[in-house]
């Protein structure tokens, strides 16, 4: 839920040589003719395909002039009858006028259409290894705890087999939420790369792994520390040669948690917090989507969210760590001022507020607000939030200003503050 270091400010664009290529069937180019301004239309795809077959020449209709001019909008959104775009594009081949503005249209067509990743569902090789796994049982699973890590890393390793030299030092920001404030660090894509590498090492370490880190010295092993001490060592910034190292030690982990069988329980620590390994390997699956976004942001490539089944995962772990991060911000004396809170034993019921999460991965969450060992209750609930699932993930990164964060609020105004502030509190460098 954060990341990391300084450096390289040389970084470029994608290279030409990894673009997505040709705009593919549809969008060839076509001659105004005559001795008109000489401006290439692009057909309609509707009109040059259907199936992936040419679509038979239709018989063009006489129109007037008037009535071709009012059909040039549908024919830019490829809405024309077969009949009615074949006249349309031979009057454009006579007339420039129309030529000049069938042009606008089209340019204004794409310029409204957003961009689509040309990368598959996110939850399709979810589906895929389920259809799989259905027919032919593994003989050692992956436990279901570390399947969106297995998920998340596979993506992210996706996304950069085909970078080129530009695009790994591409500049890249790191933010996250400091004592209350925003936060930020500026490194390069590689450089993103090298931190997952350390902070994944943390959990390579507790499973008896080795520690990317060797000999080098981390006083405190937090995550930031770690990947302070990759850069402080590095002869020079990280490039692509980084990637085999992460990519290697991500599968070893997978590998690892499927061979040890029920270790969900085994601590990971963090430094100053330590977590279970089920919920640790949740925590580097959102580091590794949230980073992953970050590096496409970067490169202008669209990445999409986690599998609703995975996302849900996601925020059900930072839903259960808000009780313990509400208490230290108490402690740290940056809880709401004048907040009174009341004691609470371990176990019984106090304060709480409801934290709706909508669409992907949604669900309800009841977080109690006096004691991180309270449990949430209805009877005591003084404050409801309700926020979209992917709005709130990137608010837990420390993407996203809490005061900006909610949706919607009813109830207890300083709870619902604190609650929030306590979700971006949960990133971290």
């Amino acid at each position: 839920m954060k990341a990391y270091e300084e450096n390289d400010e040389n970084g470029e664009g994608r290279d030409a040589g990894t673009s997505c290529g040709s705009d593919g069937p549809g969008h060839e180019d076509t001659d105004t003719g005559g001795t008109g301004t000489g401006a290439r239309i692009p057909l309609p795809r509707a009109a040059v395909e259907d199936g992936g077959r040419p679509l038979p020449e239709a018989a063009p209709v006489a129109l007037e002039h008037q009535v071709l001019t009012s059909l040039l909008g549908a024919w830019a959104l490829a809405a024309c009858s077969a009949q009615e775009a074949t006249a349309v594009e031979e009057h454009l081949g006579q007339c420039d006028t129309c030529a000049d503005e069938a042009l606008r249209l089209r340019e204004a067509v794409t310029l409204l259409q957003r961009p689509e990743s040309l990368d598959l569902d996110p939850a399709l090789r979810t589906r895929v290894l389920d259809g799989c796994l259905e027919r032919r049982p593994p003989r050692i699973p992956v436990p279901e705890w570390a399947t969106p890590y297995d998920a998340e890393t596979a993506r992210l390793d996706a996304l950069l087999q085909d970078f080129g030299d530009a695009e790994w030092h591409a500049p890249v920001r790191l933010r996250w939420f400091e004592a209350d404030s925003a936060a930020s660090r500026r490194t390069t894509v590689a450089g993103v790369i090298a931190h997952l590498l350390t902070v994944d090492g943390t959990v390579a370490v507790a499973l008896g792994l080795p520690d990317p880190l060797g000999d080098i010295t981390a006083p405190g092993r937090t995550p930031s520390v770690r990947t302070e001490a990759y850069w402080r060592v590095s002869h020079a910034p990280p490039a692509r040669a980084v990637r085999a190292p992460w990519r290697e030690q991500s599968h070893g982990l997978v590998r690892t948690v499927a061979f040890t069988g029920d270790a969900g329980g085994l601590p990971v620590p963090y430094g100053d917090f330590e977590l279970p390994l089920r919920d640790a390997m949740l925590d580097r699956a959102f580091e590794c989507w949230v980073h992953a976004e970050d590096i496409a942001e970067a490169v202008a490539y669209p990445y999409e969210p986690p599998s609703a089944r995975h996302l849900n995962g996601m925020i059900d772990l930072a839903a259960r760590m808000l009780p313990g991060v509400l208490a230290a911000r108490r402690r740290a004396g940056l809880a709401a001022p004048g907040e009174r809170p009341h004691l609470v034993a371990a176990g019984e019921p106090g304060r709480s507020l409801r934290l709706e999460i909508e669409g992907s991965g949604g669900g309800e969450w009841l977080i109690p607000l006096d004691s991180p060992g309270a449990v949430g209750s209805t009877d005591y609930e003084v404050a409801h939030v309700a926020l979209d699932g992917v709005e709130f993930c990137r608010l837990a990164a420390g993407r996203v200003p809490p005061a900006e964060a909610a949706a919607g609020q009813t109830g207890d105004r300083e709870a619902i503050r604190d609650v929030l502030f306590a979700a971006a509190s949960l990133s971290r460098m």
